[in-house]
């Protein structure tokens, strides 16, 4: 089988647009609990800015989703792009004006950005050859490194550009959010033709297949063994990382070093995709997603265990939680891509996508309460214990019927 003529194009314009994402989506999480401190004067309520963009995130992947289902990738995942950075200029103003009730919906809107820059792995996977849909949704992952890991080392430049244009410090690394989110969205919009899932329907055989699209979700093992994946990953990742540049600022570090290590963090999330794409294509995502539980169990132990005045130390361990996150990742998105036929492929993905956002929000307005109740080295503690729940959810989905999707890939022939 060859390999769809619009898919090199397909995943070359992705890329592009998940290099400004993945700015708009780094800069954001680094400050956003250090704004919070700041502006609600308290360390509890520090995680709540994770969780406030993350209930935006869960609102924002049904909405992406179908919006993709009925009009295609490129309509969805532009307005995402444009809504989140609505909300990041939003931020800004909310900073500039002190005013909480502003703050709190302008992160809810900036979660739109989170939720679209996920969303967008599922298009790499429309035009895809069944035995590398794997290393397609890789491809898009990796291309948010770069901005990811360059995102979070422009806060230091980017604050003091801030006080230069008289408006908070802290809201700097937002209005770069807002840019990078306006010019991914441009991205899309003027390159993304054809549109993938509009032309896998188009082209999906039999025809018929694509006319319901409000179809109800068949939760298969498989689905439900991937979105518990991806969930339980983005609980412990979202927890443990929205805690540490608090963790650091308490003893001593400044907003460069603590950008220093999510960026790191960031590396570790989106580096490693491709071959995380490679081993899932070739070992299946069931062991991947083992791999991940055992990673984060590592990040979990080697968080709680630095010191906390070492910034190598909490790099390495922050490396590890990206790099667990990334393997759970690549691997559940796979099993869903298999599990989901064209006809209401989007919108099942968009509805995964609200558990993980929903995971994401509790990780992060948990973590403040935990930390407050029992200091950092236990909610990384606790991170480790709830990431070995991976376990018992893929074994339980290896006892029910498991078909992995080996039709033609879309408009190829064999």
């Amino acid at each position: 089988m060859s390999e769809h003529p619009a898919q090199r194009r397909t995943l070359a314009v992705l890329v592009a647009a998940q290099i400004f994402s993945g700015a708009g989506l780094a800069a954001g999480i680094t400050v956003g609990a250090l704004l919070a401190q700041d502006m609600l004067g308290s360390t509890g309520l520090a995680g709540l800015p994770a969780a406030m963009f993350t209930v935006g995130s869960a609102a924002a992947a049904v909405g992406v989703g179908r919006i993709s289902q009925r009009a295609g990738r490129r309509a969805g995942l532009t307005l995402g792009y444009l809504t989140g950075a609505l909300g990041s200029f939003g931020v800004v103003a909310a900073a500039m004006t002190g005013s909480l009730p502003l703050l709190f919906v302008s992160l809810i809107v900036y979660g739109a950005g989170t939720a679209t820059s996920l969303q967008a792995r599922y298009a790499g996977a429309d035009l895809a050859q069944p035995a590398h849909r794997a290393r397609a949704i890789s491809t898009v992952l990796v291309a948010t490194t770069v901005g990811a890991v360059v995102g979070p080392n422009l806060t230091t430049p980017m604050s003091n550009m801030a006080v230069g244009w008289g408006i908070p410090a802290l809201s700097g690394p937002f209005v770069l959010s807002g840019v990078a989110y306006v010019l991914a969205a441009l991205v899309l919009w003027v390159m993304l033709r054809p549109d993938p899932l509009v032309l896998a329907r188009a082209i999906a055989e039999p025809p018929s297949e694509v006319v319901v699209t409000d179809a109800p979700t068949r939760w298969s093992a498989p689905i439900v063994a991937g979105t518990t994946v991806m969930v339980v990953t983005q609980l412990v990742m979202a927890a443990v990382m929205t805690m540490t540049p608090i963790h650091m600022q308490h003893h001593g570090h400044g907003v460069g070093a603590a950008g220093f290590v999510i960026a790191v963090h960031v590396a570790g999330m989106y580096l490693p995709s491709l071959l995380s794409g490679m081993f899932v294509d070739r070992f299946g995502p069931g062991l991947v997603a083992v791999a991940a539980a055992g990673t984060l169990v590592a990040a979990g132990v080697a968080a709680a265990l630095a010191p906390a005045t070492s910034v190598g130390a909490l790099a390495v361990a922050l490396g590890l939680l990206g790099v667990g996150w990334n393997l759970g990742l690549v691997a559940g998105t796979t099993m869903i891509a298999d599990a989901t036929p064209v006809a209401t492929r989007a919108r099942t993905q968009g509805t995964v996508d609200v558990g993980i956002a929903i995971a994401g929000a509790g990780g992060g307005l948990g973590s403040g309460v935990i930390v407050a109740a029992a200091d950092y080295p236990g909610l990384a503690f606790l991170g480790a214990g709830i990431a070995l729940l991976i376990v018992p959810a893929l074994a339980w989905a290896t006892r029910r019927p498991h078909i992995r999707d080996e039709s033609p890939p879309v408009g190829v022939d064999s």
